[in-house]
């Protein structure tokens, strides 16, 4: 039977109930108003590299129905909105800022603060200018100093009315994925390149928070994307060794700069032939610790891993195009994660709700200069259909929503310092490699109407927003 609420809970005074997009996945208008590629509008044209050969050009058009959408917000109670701008849009080219693109951003920060809806503004999510790019983007330390150029220009529109900021969305992704595997745009496969991408969006994120807070900005953070590394045999060195590759690459090597202000040592060891010692200058780590107001926690799965083959075992970051990808676990690409047996979402992703409370525990009790927490995503994608009824009934969705706030709700319980949860996808959108194959949204969306319709999971999310208010 699928749970259709969460399990009450008294959650802390000014708990932050959003949901959240990111501007290549919804926006369409890919070259309206001014706007240039993108890298993932320049991936989307290599053959192979998106399910389908799908691109952004349309998405689900949220350029021009934004008003109706943040309607649909209001309607379902949401505290705040989670988005990004898009820098190809803000600067084409990465030339002068473009006054259409900034406009259609005021516009939306003005019709969430008149639905009552906090804005909640995330600068990157993956979308770097293709000019920049061309001149070697993440793997060019240069570009790190024109992320702060285009983070102040967004800032001096919109800081007037946008307190929160979030520098970045989940750096693994448009670094190891990006400059590593190939799964994401740009899709180039260099270990070297992939590194110096993660320590220059380190730097830029450092720079970027100086520079905001001078200017005044005072809810400054980034969101990483963490996982628990579980060996599958604790007893076996093999796993063992395989865990803690995998706690390397897609966690510490971006919570210890941010936190501690240093790479873990067996980090810089493990990728001393990718040059990673090499990319970093005398004050950059004290530079990309800048303090934090927030950490967001984006959390869809933990891993069961092995240092041994193992044929049950899948690789969740493969992507979905037909294109010849590699691994993002960089010099350790022999690391296999096997099945434990758990259900698995449309994303071949295991279910385990218990996982987001431990990892949100774990983080506190690791890092003594850990900020407020804010789940910033979480949720999960379903093969939905209209019903005959014209609903959209997804109690799979509806069920892991569901479990994944009562974890949460166990994590505050158990002393975590979490203060916001943002459900993943507002609306189904553009999956990057998966194309419109799979949809995460609790609001459906017909890619040939574009018509916009909520699903169970959306209702029962709402509902538990009013009883959490009402508590």
């Amino acid at each position: 039977m699928s749970q259709i609420e969460p399990t009450p809970f008294t959650w802390p005074p000014g708990f932050l109930w959003g949901s959240a997009t990111a501007a290549a996945q919804i926006e369409g208008a890919g070259h309206a108003g001014g706007k240039e590629d993108s890298i993932w509008d320049a991936f989307a044209r290599v053959p192979g590299a998106i399910a389908g050969d799908d691109d952004l050009e349309t998405a689900v058009d949220h350029y021009h129905r934004m008003p109706a959408d943040v309607a649909i917000m209001a309607s379902l109670g949401l505290d705040s909105y989670r988005f990004s701008t898009s820098w190809a849009r803000v600067r084409p080219g990465d030339r002068a800022v473009n006054p259409a693109g900034l406009d259609f951003y005021s516009r939306l920060v003005d019709e969430l603060l008149a639905a009552g809806i906090l804005p909640w503004l995330t600068l990157y999510h993956w979308d770097l200018p293709q000019a920049l790019e061309d001149k070697g983007g993440w793997a060019d330390r240069d570009t790190a100093y024109r992320f702060v150029d285009y983070a102040t220009d967004v800032y001096a529109a919109l800081g007037d009315r946008v307190t929160h900021w979030t520098t970045f969305n989940e750096p693994f992704c448009s670094s190891l994925l990006g400059y590593g595997s190939g799964v994401h745009a740009p899709g180039r496969k260099d270990g070297r390149a992939a590194v110096a991408a993660v320590h220059h969006q380190h730097l830029a994120h450092g720079l970027a928070v100086n520079a905001l807070r001078s200017n005044g900005a005072q809810h400054l953070g980034i969101t990483l994307n963490l996982t628990n590394a579980v060996p599958r045999d604790t007893a076996d060195p093999v796993d063992i060794e395989a865990a803690r590759r995998l706690d390397s690459l897609a966690n510490r090597i971006f919570l210890d700069p941010l936190l501690r202000g240093a790479y873990p040592e067996d980090t810089l060891h493990d990728l001393e032939p990718f040059g990673l010692a090499e990319v970093i200058h005398s004050d950059d780590l004290a530079i990309i610790s800048a303090p934090l107001d927030f950490l967001g926690v984006n959390h869809y799965h933990d891993d069961l891993v092995s240092g041994h083959a193992d044929a049950s075992a899948s690789d969740s970051h493969a992507g979905g195009a037909a294109r010849s990808v590699g691994s993002p676990w960089i010099g350790s690409e022999y690391i296999t994660f096997p099945s434990r047996g758990l259900p698995r979402t449309a994303m071949d992703w295991e279910v385990n709700p218990d996982g987001l409370r431990l990892l949100l525990v774990r983080l506190g009790e690791e890092y003594d200069r850990l900020p407020p927490l804010y789940v910033t995503e979480n949720g999960a994608a379903y093969d939905d259909r209209v019903s005959a009824d014209g609903g959209v009934h997804d109690p799979e969705r509806t069920d892991y929503i569901a479990s994944h706030i009562d974890k949460v709700g166990e994590a505050i319980a158990a002393g975590a310092d979490v203060r916001g949860y943002f459900v993943w996808s507002l609306l189904d959108n553009f999956e990057w490699s998966y194309g419109y194959e799979k949809r995460f949204g609790i609001v459906r969306v017909d890619y040939d109407t574009l018509e916009r319709t909520v699903k169970d999971s959306g209702r029962m999310y709402a509902a538990h927003i009013r009883a959490a208010h009402a508590g």
